[in-house]
């Protein structure tokens, strides 16, 4: 779904509760981390079980969170940075994927939208919101 504005997000949520979508996955993107309050509180609002990539989405409201670590990936950035400006080519380093994934967890909101979270996902999870 290509979303443009707010307006456009907010159409596509109607659009979904119409149709009855059982849960929707949002990806990491700037401008809906930019609106992340505005969207977990209109998931919330419309009960909608909502995956963020992101962690900030679940520290404000949203659902669950599952993506990478972005504590790890900016700690492998510095190392990166650090072999470059010891004169190490950019174009010599080899691409790296994530290795460390995060689960994020707000039980309120699982409550608020009737949802019960199973002991054996809360005991993954990384951070649990209570």
């Amino acid at each position: 779904m290509g979303v443009r504005d707010l307006d456009d997000f907010e159409r596509a949520f109607a659009e979904m509760n119409k149709e009855r979508i059982d849960g929707l996955m949002i990806a990491q993107d700037a401008f809906l981390l930019n609106h992340r309050i505005r969207i977990a509180d209109f998931a919330r609002r419309n009960r909608m079980p909502t995956m963020y990539e992101v962690r900030e989405f679940v520290e404000v409201g949203g659902l669950m969170s599952y993506g990478p670590s972005r504590s790890d990936s900016f700690r492998r950035a510095a190392i990166y940075v650090d072999k470059i400006l010891k004169g190490a080519k950019p174009a010599d380093l080899p691409v790296e994927q994530p290795t460390k994934f995060e689960l994020g967890i707000n039980l309120k909101t699982a409550k608020a939208i009737g949802l019960t979270i199973p002991q054996s996902v809360l005991g993954r999870a990384d951070h649990v919101i209570e």
